[in-house]
């Protein structure tokens, strides 16, 4: 049994509640734990990811956040930043799984946050324990 940390932009709550829903299910299906910590925004993620692994508690981590195309190019930086800072992090070594939604609508979240549907919030936990799994079978 392992450890993982939920770290969750919860800018939109109800969207990311059904995130949740999936990422903990899938951690619990798998025989782990979590914690789940909550920052303001998608940007924030990578940067509550890097504090909590100077912890040496976690085995993996999970990214959770939506984020909606609005009229500006705030979304493409969002959406490129948060997933480049987490790929810098993985390649350094952590275990990370990006449920981080990139969507045009809130229609589009829905579908994709549903774990009912698209699940992705269970994609990225089982993501998540895939490259611990895989960092363990290296490590021996």
């Amino acid at each position: 049994m392992a450890a993982f940390l939920v770290a969750e932009a919860r800018y939109y709550p109800h969207l990311n509640d059904m995130l949740l829903a999936g990422a903990k299910a899938a951690i619990a299906a798998a025989g782990h734990t979590h914690e789940v910590v909550t920052v303001p925004g998608a940007l924030e993620l990578p940067g509550a990811i890097a504090i909590a692994n100077e912890s040496g508690q976690y085995a993996g981590f999970v990214a959770l956040g939506i984020v909606i195309r609005g009229e500006t190019f705030h979304f493409e930086i969002v959406a490129q930043e948060s997933a480049r800072a987490l790929m810098d992090l993985t390649l350094e070594g952590l275990a990370i799984g990006n449920g981080i939604l990139t969507v045009e609508n809130e229609q589009q979240a829905i579908v994709r946050a549903d774990p009912a549907q698209g699940d992705k919030g269970g994609d990225a936990a089982r993501a998540a324990i895939a490259l611990f799994d895989l960092a363990g079978r290296f490590a021996a």
